[in-house]
């Protein structure tokens, strides 16, 4: 039987976790923010998808600070950083390292030994991810699974925390490989990059047309990090809410019950059960990250087009109706019954 100081010295302990989040959360924003202008939503999906342990896709237009943006974010974390520019003639190999052949010195016999590639880091940014042959894509594909890498028929696990955070270019395709639907469904978040306002951009030519030069400090650790995954699935939710998740995830799909005409018409295929696990948490650590220990329907909604936009695949119908994923999907927020609060 559990004594009452061990209840007060756990619920202590549980404090602790919860205000060193919230401590390490306000000092990656303000580090990232000496740098960063604007792109506030962007931010904070990069941020619930490291606290969640997910990957992330960055979509934007050349010159939107993806890639300063995912360099500055490794700073503040202190994590080994790596970086991997994709192009039409990378290999597998390239990423994921493979066996040379050496001599011992001492013995004068060759022998295979691991070089490891630019995988084995804690962030990995895969720039221009859709500039690769799926065959190279494939390779990330164990990695971000399983945290591990098979080569040569040798298995290899990756440093903990390990988080892939891909950029691609929406407007220039000639050259680019889609990202096939399997890798897709591996990203947590399809973050979207927009336009910045006339005043962020003001302040963005006043940072990097003058002598001012920031360092970015780490404020946090790997141990941290694997700390605040934990923490984020013992946010509780409603069952009502996990319910409305996972109605939210089958009326995607075309050939579901549930599924709204509008669905039918423009949809060929809708989320798997990985998107329902991933809009609860993502939830869970956007209610942690705004001080509320359960889940809203707020925190639902405010992840849901991120989490969904790219497992969605919209047919000719919504081509010729220039109809995109984030409209049906406003409609679809809208459709769904609201479900009761607890």
């Amino acid at each position: 039987m559990v004594s009452f100081a061990g209840l007060n010295q756990d619920a202590a302990l549980l404090q602790q976790r919860i205000e060193r989040f919230h401590a390490v959360h306000a000092a990656i924003l303000k580090q990232v923010r000496e740098v960063i202008v604007g792109q506030e939503e962007v931010l904070d999906q990069i941020l619930i998808a490291i606290f969640v342990g997910g990957h992330c896709l960055l979509t934007g237009m050349p010159g939107t600070a993806k890639t300063l943006m995912v360099r500055t974010i490794a700073d503040a974390l202190g994590l080994a950083f790596r970086r991997i520019q994709f192009t039409p003639d990378l290999m597998p190999s390239d990423i994921t390292g493979t066996d040379i052949i050496e001599e011992d010195l001492e013995t004068g016999r060759r022998k295979w030994t691991f070089v490891e590639g630019p995988i084995f880091g804690n962030i990995l940014l895969a720039d221009e991810i859709n500039r690769t042959p799926p065959k190279t894509q494939s390779a990330l594909l164990e990695a971000m699974q399983e945290h591990s890498c098979t080569v040569r028929g040798h298995l290899y696990q990756l440093p903990a925390p390990f988080f892939v955070l891909a950029t691609q270019n929406p407007i220039e395709l000639e050259g680019t490989y889609p990202l096939p639907e399997a890798q897709l469904d591996r990203f947590l978040f399809n973050a979207i990059l927009g336009d910045l306002s006339a005043d962020d951009e003001i302040k963005v030519i006043e940072r990097t047309t003058a002598t001012r030069a920031v360092k970015i400090e780490p404020v946090t650790s790997a141990d941290d990090l694997l700390d605040f995954q934990q923490l984020v699935r013992m946010v509780p939710i409603a069952e009502t809410l996990s319910r409305y998740v996972v109605n939210l995830a089958r009326a995607t799909r075309p050939k579901s019950e549930s599924a709204p005409d509008f669905i039918r018409q423009y949809a060929n295929y809708g989320a798997s059960v990985r998107a329902a696990q991933f809009i609860v948490l993502a939830a869970k650590a956007r209610a942690l990250s705004h001080k509320r220990y359960h889940v809203t329907y707020d925190d639902i909604t405010s992840v849901t087009l991120p989490v969904l936009r790219h497992r969605i695949l919209l047919n000719f119908h919504a081509e010729s109706d220039k109809i995109d994923a984030d409209e049906i999907l406003n409609r679809l927020i809208a459709h769904v019954p609201r479900p009761k609060e607890n």
